[in-house]
């Protein structure tokens, strides 16, 4: 059975800049919750499509266009011929780009609500890979093996 995935309160944040890593590091890099919720969505999104979907952050980023088109069908929201020939998709992925959101006024100076972490928080440089710069060395090796211990045999790569 899947274990429930419960919000944890493991980030903090520092003068509203920096994130507890160090202190948090040990919380994220087990074996629990987090990673049961991964694969357990992952596992289920293979056993019923119709119902999960399934979409990794570097594929999102690879393809805008297909990835958007395959979630507007998942919802049941296809875009039509028209639609697509007169830019409806690239006008939605436009707008719901790192660049746009993140130049929002809202995200630059609001919080989810009084006394949480600011929203401009949230985002950061969206690279590929940028996760690295947050982490020693000795965490970084501890997490992929962590990673290639917990996801072998699963068919998911998370790299």
């Amino acid at each position: 059975m899947m274990k429930r995935c419960v919000p944890c309160s493991w980030l903090e944040v520092v003068d509203q800049e920096m994130c507890l890593l160090e202190a948090s590091y040990p919380l994220v890099c087990s074996s629990g919750p987090y990673w049961d919720h991964i694969l357990g969505y992952r596992k289920a999104s293979l056993e019923r499509p119709e119902r999960i979907l399934f979409l990794k952050y570097e594929d999102l980023k690879r393809d805008h266009a297909s990835n958007a088109k395959r979630l507007a069908e998942f919802i049941g929201y296809p875009f039509s011929l028209d639609e697509e020939k007169v830019g409806v998709v690239d006008n939605i992925i436009n707008m719901c780009s790192f660049e746009n959101l993140s130049n929002l006024e809202v995200n630059k100076t609001g919080t989810r609500k009084p006394g949480a972490i600011e929203n401009r928080l949230y985002f950061r440089k969206a690279k590929d890979g940028n996760w690295k710069n947050y982490f020693t060395n000795e965490m970084k090796e501890k997490i992929d093996k962590l990673m290639d211990e917990i996801l072998s045999g699963t068919g998911l790569v998370l790299k």
